[in-house]
């Protein structure tokens, strides 16, 4: 499925959507900022599959500090069988420099 972008995830956010963001940050990285989302980091996520196994069929939104660790995740997730898995473009990195 096609990325997110940091505008098009804030626009729906401000809107009140219940989203299923999914953060793949580590822990000390989430303490200093995060956007609400679920934390499972990148090296936890296929033992903790079974916390978003729900979300199969669903958008799930992957994000990191820059896009590149979400963007395995996403690769691993589809491999599973998630099929609307976005990976936010630019991750935290983009997200703080827009002053979102």
């Amino acid at each position: 499925m096609e990325d997110i972008t940091i505008d098009e995830l804030k626009t729906r956010m401000d809107q009140g959507e219940a989203l299923h963001i999914v953060d793949v940050r580590e822990e000390y990285e989430f303490d200093e900022f995060n956007i609400g989302a679920q934390l499972i980091p990148l090296g936890e996520l296929s033992d903790r599959l079974d916390e978003i196994e729900d979300l199969k069929e669903v958008e799930l939104i992957v994000h990191c500090r820059s896009g590149a660790r979400s963007g395995r995740a996403k690769e691993y997730l589809e491999s599973e069988g998630f099929s609307k898995v976005r990976n936010l473009i630019g991750g935290m990195l983009a997200w703080q420099a827009a002053g979102h």
